[in-house]
């Protein structure tokens, strides 16, 4: 199994610092034009993509569209698995406000923050799913920032952690049971 992870366009709230989680916020045409980017790269590279699949926010699954548009593969249904990490009440504050509400450990301060074991095993049910009905799906998944980042380390324990920039495109293979990255938190398709 081969599986495409995108972190969604920039939004109006990304450009501000403020936590989005799973707010449902639009892309700003800054965001728009990276999924254009994306979607351009891809149709020009060999890969094909059997099918995109997205978070079901709407700054991702209006990612997922206009690159399931431009390479003309099916849209899956938007599942909810997918969604960003709940932030509970620091969600819409800027890092400046939690730091200044919690202090540095504001993850564990602030109420109603979403595990990464919760949000791990919501992201490991989908791929399961995947892998069952699915086996052989080139799947190009299209999610947020701190989900697609606990989702990898989880797959590859030796992957480094970097922050994974708006439209980084990265490639997951499965093979002889294990995950190897072949392409990690590339945006190469930003500076074109």
């Amino acid at each position: 199994m081969l599986i495409g992870l995108v972190r969604h366009g920039k939004t109006d709230w990304n450009a501000e610092g403020r936590i989005q989680g799973q707010t449902d916020i639009p892309l700003n045409k800054e965001g728009i034009r990276q999924a254009e980017a994306l979607a351009g790269r891809l149709f020009r590279e060999e890969r094909v993509w059997d099918a995109v699949v997205s978070s079901d926010l709407m700054r991702a699954r209006d990612t997922a569209a206009i690159i399931a548009e431009k390479l003309e593969i099916p849209l899956l249904e938007g599942d909810p698995r997918l969604r960003e990490r709940y932030f509970g009440e620091a969600e819409g504050m800027t890092e400046e406000q939690r730091l200044a509400r919690w202090g540095i450990n504001w993850r564990d301060a602030a109420g109603g923050v979403e595990s990464d074991d919760d949000m791990r095993a919501r992201g490991l049910a989908a791929l399961r799913e995947w892998q069952l009905e699915h086996p052989q799906l080139k799947l190009l998944v299209v999610s947020h920032g701190s989900f697609l980042a606990v989702f990898m380390s989880e797959l590859c324990k030796e992957l480094e952690d970097q922050h994974l920039n708006n439209l980084s495109y990265s490639i997951m293979e499965l093979d002889n049971g294990n995950w190897q990255p072949k392409l990690y938190n590339c945006t190469i398709h930003l500076n074109i």
